[in-house]
């Protein structure tokens, strides 16, 4: 049986393998969501793995520590992750999360993951970005064989282009916005996606 656990916001309900995008505006959005997420997360004894974008969120999210409950809080940055020698290669970042998500799991035997990673690295022009869409797809061909809950963080006011908010949406089967999470209607299955021809992200 699939169970479900708290996302830390209220009346919103997450279940292991879930692959969210999350929309917000602005770094105090943000936070609120990021910070409740991955405080759910310690208290209920889940490995939070973190990369952020911006340092500011990166300083917030160290802070929580582990005294927040008997998780695990691993926070890492986007140039040592994503764009690792300053360019983004789509097999090594799902490399990562998976070898990450296995440790967790398999070695330390937590059982549940709690994985989130700010999407603003794919404005940088950096090298390889453009493959953020189908990175995003493939991501729903690993997440489902773990109790991993992803969520993909989202700034409407950097991501601007409705054209890639369409494309991003239909990478992710649930969409969290204003307070609510829904199953996204937009969703394309990653075998179906992939042999698209998405919009570049510019």
């Amino acid at each position: 049986m699939t169970t479900s656990t708290a996302s830390g916001l209220p009346g919103v309900q997450l279940r292991p393998g879930a692959h969210i995008c999350a929309f917000f505006r602005g770094p105090e959005e943000r936070d609120e969501l990021l910070l409740p997420y991955l405080r759910e997360g310690l208290l209920a004894g889940d490995m939070c793995l973190c990369v952020t974008d911006d340092p500011a969120a990166q300083e917030a999210v160290r802070a929580l520590g582990t005294d927040e409950g008997p998780g695990r809080l691993d926070a890492r940055c986007s140039e040592s992750t994503y764009l690792a020698d300053g360019h983004f290669v789509i097999d090594r970042m799902i490399g990562f999360w998976e070898t990450a998500v296995d440790r967790a799991i398999v070695d330390d035997g937590f059982t549940t993951v709690r994985s989130v990673g700010e999407m603003t690295w794919a404005l940088s022009g950096k090298p390889g970005v453009e493959g953020l869409l189908t990175y995003e797809s493939r991501l729903n061909l690993f997440l489902p064989r773990y109790p991993n809950i992803a969520l993909c963080l989202y700034d409407l006011e950097r991501f601007s282009d409705g054209e890639i908010v369409l494309e991003i949406l239909r990478t992710h089967p649930a969409v969290l916005f204003g307070g609510q999470l829904l199953e996204n209607p937009w969703y394309i299955e990653p075998h179906d996606y992939l042999g698209r021809d998405p919009a570049p992200v510019p």
